[in-house]
This record gives structure tokens, sequence and C-alpha cells, in this order.
């Protein structure tokens, strides 16, 4: 089962020592631990202490000679980094961790934080869109911005260059969240350096990655679900046909959020984007009372439980009588059945589950194997794809 259908009743308990948190940290930056292969970890042994005591072993099973964990200089070293800049580790199930967030499938199991954390527990709204935009969009980004920021909603998008510049100019003033792509110290692009140092006094800056961490282009996907997923609805300006704003849209639906897009013109490049949500159904943008019109209207609608508050996934299987381990034989055909069904294209893992008509509490553990030794890989949205 994926993360997000627990089903058991152990609870997702966050660290409450300094060690604990430390030690959190330290399983999500071991070699090939990601979001759900923590999550799984956490939940067949408890605890992440002894997750880390148990990870060599279960790296050994899956073919990785010589694995060694993530050192505990190297998560000193990241505290220390985090502490010279003013930043704090938000873990999930705390109270400062959003609760919106919490609800996505692959919802980050901590989060660096710069600015203010109680920006991160107010009504969002995402509003993204071209780097390269026009003026009119430009225009129009800054004047939803202010608008809806004056009506009491904090502004998330991404500082990047266009209409996120100019989301987070707008905002600033009563609270804007950035969400970045490499570390909470690392500021892309550098010009909005100055920007972004003005966003921690009402706003915030934070980010999933490492301190110290560059940007690179696999974590922009990674950063922009995050965006879509602190937020009722997300807003798009401007975006062409191909673009990372149409992924934070796309994200956005997946994690059951609205979309709204302000239209633009048919031989515009630039509004290709929106043009193609609005016919797809996204709800149209003509100013801030629009969006807020649309947020009044789903607001009567009765929102999942948070899954801050909801137990962690733990297989019944794990929670009753433990089974015989299958034989190294039956693991290694097991092993190449998934393989030989998996490709570069990625797919969902409950589809991939479905296919192989075996036993989830069979299948958790391979994964797990296959994902340690570098044969698949996880891509936001719960999909898997052979490397």
């Amino acid at each position: 089962m994926s993360e997000q259908t627990p089903s058991s009743t152990h609870p997702l308990l966050p660290p409450t020592t300094e060690d604990e948190r430390a030690t959190w940290l330290r399983l999500l930056r071991s070699r090939r631990v990601g979001i759900s292969t923590f999550y799984r970890l956490l939940s067949e042994h408890g605890s992440a202490a002894a997750a880390l005591q148990a990870l060599p072993d279960i790296a050994a099973e899956a073919g990785l000679t010589k694995y060694q964990i993530c050192s505990e200089q190297q998560v000193q070293s990241e505290l220390a980094a985090a502490a010279r800049v003013g930043a704090q580790l938000v873990c999930r199930g705390e109270a400062a961790y959003p609760d919106l967030l919490a609800e996505i499938p692959d919802a980050p199991p901590l989060v660096w934080l710069r600015g203010r954390a109680g920006a991160l527990t107010r009504p969002m709204i995402a509003l993204v869109g071209a780097r390269n935009a026009s003026s009119l969009g430009t225009r129009m980004a800054r004047a939803l911005s202010s608008e809806l920021a004056e009506a009491g909603y904090v502004i998330v998008s991404g500082l990047a260059r266009g209409i996120d510049t100019c989301a987070h100019l707008a905002a600033a003033k009563q609270g804007s969240i950035a969400v970045l792509a490499g570390g909470v110290d690392v500021i892309y692009p550098v010009e909005n350096g100055a920007l972004a140092d003005s966003l921690l006094e009402n706003g915030a800056l934070i980010s999933e990655q490492p301190m110290g961490m560059a940007p690179i282009a696999r974590h922009f996907p990674m950063r922009n679900r995050i965006i879509s997923g602190l937020c009722t609805a997300t807003v798009v300006v401007e975006a062409a046909g191909k673009s990372g704003s149409l992924i934070t849209a796309r994200g956005a639906l997946d994690q059951g959020r609205e979309v709204l897009a302000v239209p633009g013109h048919p031989f515009d490049a630039r509004a290709s984007g929106c043009n193609m949500l609005i016919r797809d159904g996204a709800s149209l943008v003509r100013g801030a009372a629009d969006v807020i019109s649309v947020l009044a209207d789903i607001a009567h609608v009765e929102q999942p439980p948070s899954l801050g508050q909801m137990p962690l996934p733990l297989e019944p299987e794990l929670a009753s009588t433990q089974k015989p381990k299958p034989s190294l034989r039956d693991m290694n055909a097991l092993h190449q059945r998934i393989l030989d069904r998996l490709g570069p294209s990625p797919i969902a893992e409950d589809q991939l589950l479905r296919d192989m008509g075996t036993q989830t509490s069979a299948m958790i553990p391979v994964l797990t194997d296959l994902e340690l030794s570098g044969q698949i890989r996880r891509a936001p949205g719960g999909l898997i794809s052979r490397t």
C-alpha cells in the first residue's frame, strides 16, 4: 500500500527531543532512502533509531555491499548550517507542520524553515506562472497577489523570475512563502536575494532539501508538489503548453486541490497552458474576486481529515503474527517480475500492485529493496519507474 492509505492504529509520532529530530534527519539523508521508504522503515521498526539500526542489514539483503547510513557528523554539519541562518526543522506531525501539506501522498517527513512559522498556519493560495512573463501577465500577478493578500491569504510561489517574483513582491508586507528547490540558505536565482530576505519578516522560505544544496533540474518538480500541497488552490497566471507551472497545476489536481487560471490571447504561447487548463475545467480568473468566490464555495465542502493526525501505515500482516520469510529464489523471482513490469515511463505504485496480483505485504519489502539497490526510482505522486 502507498503511504497515503493508513491501515493500522500505529500513529505517526513526531520526534519529541532534539536527538530524535536529528535521528529523523539522519534516516532521511541516508543513501537511497526516499520518502516512501522513510515512512515504511518508520512503520516497520517503530522509530527512526531502530530503522537506522536495521538499514544496513536491509541494504545487504537488497544486494548492496559496504552500505553506510548517513553519519552523525553529516547531520551535525547540516544542523550547524541551519543554525547559522536561523533555520528551524519542522517535522511531520508537529503543530507547526501544515495540515494541508500532510494530506498529500508524498508529504515530506521534514522541511527546513526560515522566517515566520506562523505563516504556515494561515490560509494559503499558490500563484505561479511563466518566467518570461508578459507586461500584462506581471500586472495581473501583482494585482491578484496584492488583493488576495489584503483578503488574508498567504501567497505561496517558487521565487522564480517573472510571475513568481511579482507575486512575492506584491504580498511581502502581508506575508508570502517561497518554496525553494535547493536549500533554504541557497537563493536561486541570485538576483532574488534581497526579495528572499524581505519575505522573512512576515513570511517564510521553506525547503525539503539539505542545507547548502544547490537546486538541480529534478528538484523543481519535487518543489512544485510542495507549492500546491500547501494550498487550497493554485492560480496560474501565464504558462506555456509545457512548463513547470503546468506541472504544479497537474500536481494540485492530483492532490485534490482547486486549479484556477487567467485566460490569455490564443496567439500568445505564454497563455496556451492557461487556456488549456480552462478548456479542461479549471476556473477562469478575471480578478481576485473570482478566486475568493471559488474558495468560498469549496469551504462548504467537507474536507478529508489531515494525514498529519492519521495513523502511519502498517500492513495488517506486519501487525499480526510474523510470517515465514520467502526463500532467496522466490525473492529473486519477485524482483525480476517487478522489473519486467517496469520501464522508463513512471507508473503508479498502486497500479503496479494491482497488476502483479501479489500480496501487498510481500511486495512492499521488495520495492524497498529495489529502491535501495538503485534499480527503481520514485517520482512525486507515488510513481515508480525502472532506472
